[in-house]
């Protein structure tokens, strides 16, 4: 199967089988999915979702959490991976929001990319999500489940995947194709015990055909 073949196969998998995929994290503003998927780094979407509640409910806008105290960010997002540092990202993020572009989020990657506490991955979210941008985030699931697949070969980084997937995947479907793989990576390709046996994208998976030559070898 040539790398074609395989993202015409996977992605006509996806388009029939998971016509709707989003992000996972609850938010109803730009800037709450800003906050939130800061808050996502190196944790659940579960976790975020369990304390972002309250913490929109106290600072809803740039405007109102950049005149916040860190400690008291802190409080709120105590349960969360590194939530000292992310504390003082919020805070300074919403302050820069303030200064910079009148409380709104940008839509451009690069402008994204000046805020603090935010990185690539980040910055190709809420570029994807909030603005239907073709950037493509590359999380550990991605990274995991492109290589796996056979979407990409022996990616050493995200941005080797990103680069990759961009390149192979049609421009309007790359936003959707962001959640597909999350979510699949997620709930089905899981790290330790991936669900090959029930898996729809075993057919055209280069680890799942590894593991059937092992299987016939291991039988000779």
């Amino acid at each position: 199967m040539t790398r074609k073949e395989r993202y015409e196969a996977v992605i006509g998998w996806f388009e029939e089988h998971m016509p709707v995929a989003e992000t996972e994290l609850h938010y109803t503003t730009p800037f709450e999915l800003l906050v939130a998927v800061i808050l996502s780094a190196q944790c659940t979407d579960k976790r975020v979702n369990m304390i972002t509640p309250r913490l929109f409910r106290q600072y809803p806008t740039a405007e109102i959490m950049a005149r916040a105290e860190v400690d008291d960010i802190f409080e709120l997002v105590r349960s969360v991976s590194y939530p000292r540092a992310k504390a003082g990202y919020l805070v300074a993020m919403a302050q820069r929001l303030v200064a910079d572009y009148q409380g709104e989020v940008p839509e451009e990657r690069e402008e994204l990319m000046k805020l603090p506490g935010v990185g690539r991955k980040t910055a190709n979210v809420i570029a994807s999500v909030i603005y239907n941008r073709p950037t493509m985030a590359v999380d550990t699931h991605v990274f995991r489940v492109s290589n796996r697949i056979g979407l990409t070969t022996n990616s050493k980084t995200p941005l080797e995947t990103e680069l990759t997937l961009i390149k192979y995947i049609p421009e309007h479907l790359i936003p959707k194709a962001h959640h597909w793989l999350i979510l699949h990576g997620r709930y089905v390709c899981t790290a330790r015990k991936p669900q090959c046996a029930t898996c729809g994208l075993a057919p055209y998976c280069r680890y799942f055909a590894a593991l059937e030559r092992k299987k016939l070898n291991s039988k000779e």
